[in-house]
């Protein structure tokens, strides 16, 4: 088991218009479903909503847009974090006047 990832080994395309990848997970030791991951959104609309039986962090690291948890709508930026909670619908967007979106998220046991 390694315990040791970059993220240019595991971004591969997600099939929504994301580049995605799993940095730490049940592969490297995380117990308790917890995870790690870098996604790279270069979409200028909202793809469709994941939906899971778990919380997920989000926090920004490039790029600017727009992200909908729920019925809210809100600017994410450098520096933003939110969070979908278990069962919530949530998606994000690029500014089209912005680079791709470098978005670190989380799963975490409810």
């Amino acid at each position: 088991m390694s315990m040791y990832v970059h993220e240019t080994d595991v971004l591969a395309d997600d099939g929504k218009g994301c580049l995605e990848g799993l940095l730490i997970g049940s592969q490297h030791g995380a117990v308790q479903g917890f995870c790690l991951g870098v996604a790279v959104y270069d979409q200028v609309e909202y793809n469709p909503p994941g939906v899971h039986d778990d919380q997920e962090g989000f926090y920004v690291l490039e790029g600017h847009g727009m992200a909908r948890v729920g019925a809210e709508e809100f600017e994410i930026r450098p520096g933003s974090a939110f969070i979908a909670a278990k069962g919530v619908p949530h998606s994000m967007k690029r500014h089209p006047d912005s680079s791709p979106m470098r978005v670190l998220y989380t799963h975490g046991a409810v």
